[in-house]
């Protein structure tokens, strides 16, 4: 089961992605109408509320009078905090049983307007956040809603900024425009890239790889990284000792293949296969390779590690399992390090890479990846002491 969290401002129009998703076969789940439904007359949580707030937020009718619980529950942060209490896990329980009924092969789509806020990301398998200009969504807030534009933007200084919603965003979509020129960015969603993972999820499968090629550097790749890490972190739990973002793509500047890679670091190679079903049920299935290739002078033994891949064809990454101290582990972070802070350093890498990209594009598929590293290993045996020596004296 592939779970989306949808998110976006206040008129930026996430219920007409929710319902052009619907259409195309995704299962909804509306924290919103979730919320109303588990303070309902005759629930648990309207007979909470009005134990903690008073019968004073009841309507005549006895359902939830809705202006009266905010003038007292957002009285203060201990008001709110209670009312938090309260609902949170009841939407949260209701949530569970809502994805828990639906089939395995389900595309579950999460409204959720403060995902952001409330730091959902790393729970979900990818977030897709609606955008659109502050002057459209409160034309739309008063058009559709009634809204004063005062209000409209007051409501919308409240929440997350574009530029936090940019950083929590798998997938942008952009709806500053009409249903028409937003349909067809859902539909390539939906085909290309959701339909896909679910099923690589779903059959512990990796995506295809792509041509062996080297692009320019992405300022976006530490942001991605970053919420790779965040998902690893909940998947791994404590056998995680610490979670890096290496290789390539940690460097500023320095071009690559447009992979991420991310080491986890644990304690021994029993933890590292304890986690290949809780990251595989995460979306990182695990792949045949089970060591590095060893450095002069050093215990070959000692280079063996668990990788996993990224199930998600829109954001190819390799995931190094690796055990604390040993040379593999070690090596990863101090040669991430070496190339950060040399800029000649980056320049030689940089050859050999080039060296590599021409050697690969002869060959095809996993011929083109042996040709790849053909080049390379030799290289990184040679700089393998450089690289220790220069972090001993950098501590």
């Amino acid at each position: 089961m592939l779970r989306i969290g949808l998110t976006g401002g206040m008129g930026a129009g996430k219920s007409t992605v929710a319902r052009m998703l619907v259409q195309r076969g995704a299962v909804l789940i509306d924290s919103d109408a979730i919320a109303r439904e588990v303070v309902a007359p005759g629930t648990e949580g309207l007979a909470a509320l009005a134990e903690a707030f008073g019968r004073g937020i009841l309507a005549a009718d006895g359902s939830l009078d809705r202006p009266a619980l905010a003038a007292v529950a957002f009285s203060s942060d201990e008001a709110r905090a209670t009312l938090n209490s309260i609902t949170h896990p009841l939407v949260g329980r209701r949530q569970a049983e809502l994805i828990a009924a639906g089939p395995a092969d389900a595309i579950v789509v999460q409204d959720i307007p403060l995902l952001v806020e409330n730091g959902l990301g790393p729970v979900m398998s990818l977030v897709l956040v609606v955008m659109a200009d502050v002057e459209t969504r409160v034309r739309r807030l008063g058009e559709f809603r009634g809204i004063a534009r005062e209000d409209a933007l007051a409501r919308i200084a409240a929440q997350a900024t574009d530029e936090q919603r940019r950083a929590a965003a798998d997938v942008l979509l952009d709806n500053s425009g009409t249903p028409d020129e937003l349909e067809p960015q859902v539909h390539r969603l939906w085909e290309e890239r959701l339909v896909p993972f679910e099923r690589n999820l779903r059959t512990r499968t990796r995506s295809p790889r792509g041509e062996v090629r080297l692009v320019a550097p992405d300022p976006a790749w530490p942001a991605q990284a970053q919420r790779l890490i965040g998902r690893l972190a909940v998947a791994c739990g404590a056998a995680a000792r610490r979670i890096d973002h290496i290789g390539s793509t940690a460097v500023p500047g320095l071009p690559a293949k447009d992979v991420i890679d991310i080491q986890v670091t644990v304690a021994d190679l029993a933890a590292a296969d304890a986690l290949r079903e809780p990251l595989q049920d995460a979306g990182f299935p695990r792949a045949p390779y089970l060591a590095d290739d060893p450095k002069p002078g050093t215990d070959p033994a000692m280079w063996a590690k668990r990788i996993h891949v990224n199930a998600d064809p829109g954001r190819p990454a390799n995931i190094h399992v690796r055990v604390d101290g040993w040379p593999g582990q070690v090596f990863a972070l101090a040669f991430r390090d070496w190339l950060r802070a040399e800029p000649a350093a980056r320049e030689e890498y940089l050859t050999i890479k080039r060296k590599a990209e021409i050697s690969a594009a002869a060959a095809s598929g996993e011929a083109a990846i042996e040709a790849y590293l053909a080049v390379k290993t030799p290289w990184f045996d040679e700089v393998y002491p450089r690289v220790l020596a220069w972090a001993e004296r950098a501590e």
